[in-house]
């Protein structure tokens, strides 16, 4: 059985025991439990299920960490201007383990 979730602005495929990496979720400690209640899809075997027919869907994850992600560099130039900035960034990011997806 899997689920196909929504948080942080993006869609994820999970299972149980996957483990993902989300935007971050505020206030939350290593060893918390929390609930994903945006369900898009889920699908058991043959059967899947979409729109009003997963409204009552949960799927509880563990908090892993709370970590960042890669460095991503930011460099802009304008040729024959002497005009160079760098910059760098590091996206907030929060490991979740799945421990159950449940249809209804």
């Amino acid at each position: 059985m899997f689920a196909v979730i929504r948080t942080g602005g993006k869609q994820y495929r999970v299972e149980k025991g996957s483990v993902i990496r989300v935007e971050r979720l505020e206030e939350l400690e290593a060893g918390k439990t929390v609930k994903l209640d945006d369900i898009i899809m889920i699908a058991d075997g043959d059967k899947s299920s979409l729109g009003k027919d997963v409204a009552k869907a949960t799927v509880t994850a563990e908090v892993l960490e709370q970590t960042r992600d890669k460095k991503v560099l930011i460099f802009k130039k304008k040729r024959r201007q002497n005009y160079r900035r760098k910059a760098g960034h590091r996206q907030y990011k929060t490991v979740l383990r799945i421990k159950d997806v449940k249809a209804a």
